[in-house]
């Protein structure tokens, strides 16, 4: 089970949170619509550690910026995130 560390609510159990994306996949609304293309289509995707957009959809409500290891599912790290990148 994986444990979540939200920055507003505490240690909560991962089915509490939905898994949105990427923070490499987040697109800036100023980008041409290239770099919109390469964003979303033609990312690498590297196994290991990575920073992905969650929401703690059964608690608080809020976005949390997560660091984790994609191989070992590991959660390294929490931030709220604040719409930047």
């Amino acid at each position: 089970m994986i444990l979540i560390n939200c920055p507003y609510c505490g240690s909560r159990s991962g089915v509490e949170f939905t898994f949105e994306r990427s923070v490499e996949s987040i697109v800036p609304l100023e980008v041409s619509t290239q770099e919109a293309m390469a964003r979303l289509y033609t990312r690498e995707n590297p196994r290991g550690p990575s920073w992905e957009l969650w929401r703690h959809a059964y608690g608080c409500r809020m976005w949390v910026k997560l660091r984790r290891d994609t191989a070992t599912h590991e959660v390294l790290e929490a931030v709220a995130w604040g719409g930047e990148p």
